[in-house]
């Protein structure tokens, strides 16, 4: 996917050094360098080629170099100079493991494509990822890993852990045996598409005219085993998959209808297959059931639901990672306009699990999943690489994060049962009509905490509200994805730790930090101000109208509006109680209903309109003159 989105990231390049411009091209996938005229550079290339290798792989430009500062930053076309071909042979030799064994990394390393540049030319070297049992590989006693635009030493800690993970794999069911099934249990046409796919951008194996002139490539794949079929070779290229595998070889799907308290299956399908077209079945049978709604909080605009990518990464990921040791199926379960539910075999391994209790004994415990990256099933994992099936990242984890944070998707949370882990994808974006109206009922208070030199910008939005949902969710018993530095967001959780909007939890450590919220951004219910203000008046009132006082409470005291009307108290009601944002004529109903409400507390002495407001906006009156008791 890198390689094809080459075109596009070279039309940029262009059009910015043909103006002297600079714009960030530089990603996680991708290095700009100039062609190195000394080893020093050199070793600089080759901290960036051992960090693409051991996080997802990337693309090495060269030719073109940062030059300036500042405002006069650009990018400058430097070229590629033939002499560098030996230094990119010396590439594939330039690496070690652990033990600084020297590692022959040519799979990974394909030949550089030199191509004419504007007026010049580049170096192109595409950097495939290792696969997961190949990690990690040194350059100079140095393991690198790519985040952002950086190229990081991996601590020693981390490297302890992954050996850990090294030995759990080792013993990896996806290379059982299946009885005394052998080659005649293989499909060849499954066997000749895979390797169609390993020759996409070179030829690395021929195809193969017969089972018996495949044995040799599926031993080599361990897609069999002492001439016995895996259950990965079964997984790929087996033949009746649903007899040799039973459940693991299904994706069962539901389309629930919600009435009341009463769920219905509308529509249930039963998908059996290999594992590639399975995947293609399930994907296909998701996009086909969703919708998408309209917010009336947002003016009746349409909503995405879900990104289309996020959809179909989570449930090739699921079949990834799932527990083919379990004889049960994946479970897509989908509630059209609320949630999908995918339901995966297995658990996740304990050290990824944090529970804390919370700052606040009053708060549920704080719930969180470290960010994954290691697939259970190491060689499905590598097969699905070759097909672009599986990130290598871990949709479902980190990136899940990062597409909330970028509100393409509502907070994703997990839920777990025996020998289940349930990953739920809500409808929605993150920063939904209940969190804009939260910013907006206390953009006073945060404007004060910020100061005069930060705003409240939308990406800051984002980390509040990803940590405010996660909170809410914790009250559930559900589980979010930890939220890091090491992502895009990493200078806005920053300052808003600085200025203590997100509070770190002092019993975390620095890999793995747990934010929680300042309680000001939380807190709804103001009993204590209220019943200061109007004593024991407040007993006699109903718990709806107890509720609106609260929210007049709120915006008079943290919103520079200061002043509500039953309107816009309506909305904040409505959101926060978690109504469905698409039920307009329900929404109207309640509206109605919060008026009634105002007019009744204006009549008693407890709300006031505030001159200037054009009869609107209302507060709270300092006391209760005249005020009737005793209608609730």
């Amino acid at each position: 996917e890198l390689m094809d989105d080459l075109i596009g990231i070279l039309g940029q390049l262009e059009t910015l050094v043909n103006q002297g411009r600079f714009e960030e091209l530089e990603s996680d996938t991708i290095e700009f360098k100039s062609c190195p005229a000394n080893s020093q550079d050199w070793s600089e290339c080759y901290r960036s080629v051992n960090a693409f290798l051991n996080t997802r792989g990337g693309l090495l430009v060269l030719g073109i170099k940062e030059v300036g500062q500042g405002r006069e930053r650009k990018y400058v076309l430097s070229g590629y100079d033939a002499a560098a071909e030996s230094k990119l042979v010396e590439l594939r030799s330039a690496f070690t493991d652990s033990d600084r064994r020297s590692l022959d990394l040519t799979e990974y390393l394909p030949p550089p494509e030199i191509r004419t540049f504007m007026s010049g030319r580049i170096a192109l070297q595409r950097v495939d990822a290792l696969p997961a049992q190949k990690r990690f590989v040194f350059f100079k006693g140095t393991a690198y890993k790519r985040q952002l635009t950086g190229d990081h030493a991996v601590k020693q800690p981390e490297l302890d852990r992954y050996a850990e993970f090294l030995e759990e794999i080792a013993q990896a069911r996806e290379l059982d045996v299946l009885g005394q099934e052998g080659i005649e249990s293989v499909d060849l046409d499954r066997v000749n598409e895979y390797i169609v796919q390993l020759n996409r951008l070179q030829k690395i194996e021929s195809l193969k005219p017969s089972p018996e002139d495949a044995v040799p490539f599926l031993t080599r794949k361990r897609f069999l085993v002492e001439g016995r079929l895996s259950l990965l070779g079964a997984l790929v290229c087996g033949a009746h998959p649903g007899d040799l595998l039973g459940f693991r070889a299904h994706v069962h799907g539901y389309v629930n209808s919600v009435g009341g308290d009463a769920v219905i299956v509308q529509d249930k399908q039963d998908m059996v297959a290999n594992v590639l077209l399975l995947l293609e079945q399930a994907n296909a049978y998701v996009l086909r059931n969703i919708q998408a709604g309209i917010s009336p909080m947002l003016g009746g605009t349409l909503s995405a639901q879900y990104p289309e990518a996020v959809l179909r990464e989570t449930i090739n990921n699921a079949l990834a990672h799932r527990d083919y040791s379990i004889n049960k199926q994946v479970v897509i379960s989908i509630t059209p306009g609320k949630h999908i539910e995918i339901s995966n075999p297995g658990k996740f391994r304990d050290q990824l699990l944090l529970t804390l209790p919370h700052a606040y004994p009053s708060q549920a415990p704080i719930l969180r999943v470290v960010p994954e990256t290691k697939p259970r099933n190491p060689r499905l994992a590598d097969v699905l690489r070759v097909y672009r099936k599986w990130e290598g990242r871990g949709i479902g984890m980190s990136t899940l994060v990062s597409l909330s944070l970028d509100n393409k998707l509502n907070l994703p949370y997990f839920r777990f049962k025996s020998d289940e882990v349930i990953l739920v994808l809500q409808a929605g974006e993150l920063l939904d009509a209940r969190m804009i109206e939260l910013f907006e009922s206390r953009d006073a208070y945060v404007a004060k905490k910020l100061g005069s030199f930060e705003e409240l910008t939308q990406e800051k939005k984002s980390v509040l509200a990803y940590l405010i949902k996660s909170e809410w969710a914790n009250l559930e018993g559900r589980y979010c994805v930890l939220l890091t530095p090491d992502n895009n967001h990493a200078q806005a959780i920053k300052v808003l730790e600085s200025v203590g909007l997100i509070l770190r939890d002092s019993r975390s450590t620095d890999l793995y930090p747990v934010y929680t919220v300042d309680r000001n951004l939380l807190t709804d219910n103001f009993e204590l101000e209220l019943r200061q203000r109007f004593g024991a008046a407040i007993d006699d009132l109903a718990l709806l109208w107890r509720k609106v006082l609260a929210v007049i409470y709120r915006y008079n005291n943290f919103s520079s509006k200061r002043v509500i009307s039953a309107k816009q108290a309506s909305f904040a009601l409505w959101a926060s109680e978690g109504h469905d944002q698409t039920d307009i004529r329900a929404f109207d109903h309640f509206n109605r209903n919060i008026r009634r409400v105002f007019n009744h507390l204006e009549e008693q002495g407890f709300i006031e309109r505030e001159p200037g407001s054009g009869g609107k906006g209302y507060v709270l009156t300092s006391n209760l003159k005249g005020t009737q008791r005793g209608l609730f």
